[in-house]
């Protein structure tokens, strides 16, 4: 089974899979949108920092949850 399906598969069937997936997603269009800035404040730039790590920290949770199913199936 390659990534994409499994990827289709745990958003079908998983409801945890699924919000963080959409959390992924919004956290990317939020850094997204503050990376076309051409300058951030300081407190941007920590709250930048901030949702980063959030968005890597649910990044590692869904490749987790991929490696998972990988196994089992």
């Amino acid at each position: 089974m390659k990534e994409q399906e499994i990827i289709d598969a745990l958003k079908q069937d998983n409801e945890e899979f699924r919000k963080l997936h959409a959390e992924h997603h919004v956290l990317d269009g939020t850094l997204a949108e503050m990376d076309k800035k051409v300058y951030l404040t300081p407190e941007e730039e920590v709250e930048r920092k901030k949702l980063q790590k959030q968005k890597l920290s649910k990044k590692d949770k869904l490749a987790e949850m991929v490696r998972d199913y990988k196994k089992v199936h």
